[in-house]
């Protein structure tokens, strides 16, 4: 969704998915910033993106074709497929997890795991713009309503549990392949893709019910 889940600003600093480790980590620049060749990939990306999601709207994804994509980009299918490596990652990698592991590793020290995710995700959630809700809204459209991208999804689950186990394991001084942080991650994500599906598309209430469901988690799944 990434499952939580490319970040829909297209903005470089923003879900360019560039200047990232294979740990979620951003490269570090002086001041933070991005240099002038991830810049100029993260707006590549972007376009690519932001051109994908037009022609689905205008002809269905399924009449889209890669190449299509790429010409109204100005890049060759080749490039495509370097940013990403199918059709259905244009709508499932918008990177919005990089962001949520950022807060999240921000959060204090002595916050529980589940605690420094749910802040985590009250920080993220204020941080978008109506733009970036709209662009949500429409992936996570298709995301539901295409097989394809459906069938995409687990991959990219498995992608951003990778990620949090990362930044779980490094708050926690614990391995990512523990038993127990793999086990508490499944659990935030798995009510996350149940409050997904339950969600329908409405990603306002994704984000309330998931933030309920992490604190249903924090009481000890009382009933």
């Amino acid at each position: 969704m990434s499952a939580l889940p490319e970040q829909a600003s297209s903005g470089p600093g923003r879900g360019s998915g560039l200047g990232v480790d294979g740990q979620g980590r951003h490269e570090d620049r002086p001041g933070g910033k991005l240099g002038l060749r991830e810049r100029k990939k993260a707006r590549t990306r972007a376009a690519i993106r932001e051109h994908a999601l037009r022609l689905f709207r205008e002809q269905g994804y399924d009449a889209t074709t890669v190449e299509q994509i790429a010409e109204a980009a100005e890049v060759s299918p080749s490039t495509f497929f370097r940013y990403f490596p199918t059709k259905e990652d244009v709508v499932l990698r918008d990177d919005m997890e990089l962001l949520w592991i950022d807060a999240l590793r921000a959060q204090p020290p002595g916050l529980s795991p589940l605690a420094a995710l749910r802040a985590s995700l009250q920080e993220g959630l204020a941080s978008f713009s109506a733009d970036d809700m709209e662009k949500i809204r429409e992936t996570t459209y298709f995301a539901l309503s295409v097989p394809a991208v459906r069938a995409r999804m687990l991959d990219e689950f498995a992608r951003t549990m990778e990620i949090m186990a990362t930044a779980i394991g490094e708050r926690a001084h614990r391995d990512p392949g523990d038993f127990e942080v793999r086990t508490l991650v499944g659990a935030a994500l798995g009510v996350a893709m149940s409050t997904w599906f339950a969600a329908d598309g409405d990603m306002e209430r994704f984000m309330n019910e998931y933030g309920r469901a992490l604190d249903f988690l924090l009481a000890g799944l009382p009933l």
